[in-house]
């Protein structure tokens, strides 16, 4: 078979990892050919494409990025998007498609699957907010960049008695924000699934001074809303699947504390850090285990699914999981954390 490959939406640790599974697995055990698609579903829509080969996936798997490029197209947004998708595959003779992306790129392809097309799917999100999957590649490695900034602004925090708000990306899932949080001892945690009260933020830095701890950590997830007022947004303009660009909570709480506290307060916005630079070794060994798993699904037919982690075991679930409904923190989620946060002794 010739299996066409693309990767889309924002890039992710692990996804090199991912490319390289699918070459290696279709030479060695396969004999299958694959062909990979630049830049997402521009790719597919242009007819750009490039072959896959072992020479040319050696030395990718400790590499960020993905080295097909990735963009947020959407081939929906145009009338003849579909059919020329389909046409190239027809064109390139791709005997079906392996599309490795989160909630938007598998989106898509859950369309195209309903339209025919045969497709399976790879979860990828820092957000680890996909249905369908336990965990997502790129999640271990994001949390392991804010939990080690976290670390190196506790330092500083405690030298210079202030209050540092640490804005990491979560748009619909506060899981960055939780574990990291938890992982690097912060005072307060704020996520969108739960709409936090300005106030009561200031409680927690206003009751560590009173025991003598003059400095918090605040980590805040960039989709979190204060109860009094809305999502902070980094311009009116949106990508080709509706989403506003997100920025700028963590700002606001800055000035807010600041001036409600009268403490000297800074924040932090670890933006694009959390996505780039090498993968843990986690998030290596399930990219490989997911991309290895579509190979295998794609040889036997099983077009119309998605390779996903279940209780440590790689399985094939239906592609619709994907995107029916979001994978969310849980109220009890939080209680691990809520018992922990904002102490005198941290």
């Amino acid at each position: 078979m010739r299996i066409g490959v693309l990767t889309g939406g924002g890039d992710c640790p692990g996804l090199n990892a991912v490319i390289r599974a699918i070459v290696r697995t279709s030479s060695h055990d396969l004999g299958h050919e694959i062909v990979g698609f630049r830049d997402g579903w521009r790719g597919p829509l242009d007819g750009a494409s490039e072959a896959l080969t072992l020479d040319s996936t050696r030395g990718i798997l400790p590499r960020g990025g993905t080295i097909l490029g990735s963009s947020r197209t959407n081939p929906f947004r145009s009338d003849d998007g579909p059919e020329r998708v389909q046409r190239t595959l027809s064109e390139q003779q791709i005997d079906g498609l392996i599309v490795i992306g989160g909630e938007d790129t598998l989106g898509v392809a859950n369309r195209l699957s309903e339209r025919g097309v045969p497709v399976v799917g790879v979860p990828k999100t820092i957000d680890n907010d996909l249905g369908g999957t336990d965990m997502t590649f790129g999640f271990d490695t994001a949390v392991q960049v804010a939990t080690d900034a976290l670390d190196r602004l506790h330092t500083t925090a405690e030298s210079h008695n202030r209050t540092i708000v640490v804005e990491v990306m979560g748009r619909h899932a506060g899981w960055i924000a939780l574990h990291a949080g938890l992982a690097g001892g912060a005072d307060g945690i704020l996520i969108p699934e739960q709409p936090f009260g300005l106030e009561e933020v200031v409680e927690v830095v206003e009751r560590r001074h009173r025991h003598g701890r003059y400095f918090s950590l605040i980590v805040v997830a960039e989709g979190a809303v204060p109860r009094e007022g809305e999502m902070a947004t980094a311009g009116a303009d949106t990508d080709q699947f509706g989403h506003a660009r997100l920025g700028g909570i963590g700002l606001q709480l800055e000035r807010a504390l600041e001036q409600r506290t009268g403490y000297e307060t800074r924040a932090i916005v670890l933006g694009h850090l959390q996505r780039g630079g090498t993968p843990t070794a986690f998030d290596r060994v399930l990219a490989t285990r997911l991309g290895h798993a579509a190979v295998l699904g794609a040889d036997a037919g099983r077009w119309g699914t998605m390779s996903a982690l279940r209780s440590t075991h790689i399985e094939l679930v239906d592609l619709g999981e994907s995107v029916r409904e979001l994978r969310r923190v849980r109220p009890e989620d939080l209680e691990v954390a809520s018992a922990l946060l904002g102490r005198a002794e941290g």
